[in-house]
């Protein structure tokens, strides 16, 4: 049995993905951040999901959970956690503390995060690392404000690249994913898609992937989209 581990699992598209997953036949770690949710914790009740709490900002507890999991196989690792950023990001009223607080969650994280289960990816045989990224990081869409958010997306996506060319002689694919405009508490009510056809999407991608594909970036119904 495959095992994906998500990161931000306790509501949301995070939530969905582990549903998404254990529906697909696959055992999955969630973390999450504080108590996990009591939508999280009744999936937990199945012998496949097992918690563990993590805060992706800490260092620490980061390469803690590295440690824990070294000797487990994960072949799926999907860097959920992330933030739309303080409700100021117009250009004259973002504080740099807010700013450096979005790209600690949005764009330090997955990259401590992938790196520090490197050692249970290598262990599988087709290990993928999918981070869930945003279109509003891509230089050729549009857009004016939420500079934190787009900017830390944007980093997201370097990073993403610059990682799928270091662990290409790994094996391992990398990459990041439009999870879509989403109905959640970041995406709002009017957005186009719920957490359920998102996360739908993103698994059928994820459990597709292949290594030729590494360092593309997608859209969560698995088309190609320009970085």
């Amino acid at each position: 049995m495959d095992t994906a581990l998500i990161t931000g699992a306790s509501r949301g598209i995070g939530l969905k993905l582990v549903e998404h997953f254990l529906a697909k036949g696959l055992a999955v770690i969630a973390t999450y951040r504080g108590e996990p949710s009591e939508s999280l914790a009744t999936l937990a009740q199945s012998d496949d999901v097992k918690l563990h709490p993590l805060e992706v900002t800490d260092e620490s507890a980061v390469a803690a959970l590295g440690e824990t999991l070294s000797t487990q196989t994960i072949d799926i690792l999907v860097n959920n956690a992330g933030v739309i950023g303080p409700e100021a990001q117009a250009r004259d009223a973002l504080s740099s503390d807010a700013w450096l607080e979005t790209f600690a969650i949005n764009t330090l994280s997955p990259l401590r995060v992938s790196h520090a289960l490197l050692p249970s990816l290598r262990r599988a045989t087709n290990p993928r690392i999918v981070t869930v990224s945003s279109q509003m990081g891509s230089m050729v869409h549009g857009g004016v404000g939420l500079y934190a958010y787009r900017s830390s997306k944007a980093a997201l996506n370097k990073v993403m690249h610059v990682l799928s060319q270091e662990l290409a002689e790994d094996g391992i694919t990398v990459c990041p994913i439009h999870p879509g405009w989403v109905r959640t508490d970041m995406g709002g009510p009017t957005a186009d898609i719920s957490p359920d056809e998102s996360a739908a999407g993103i698994v059928e991608l994820a459990c597709g992937l292949t290594f030729e594909k590494t360092g593309t970036f997608f859209t969560w119904d698995g088309r190609i989209h320009p970085w």
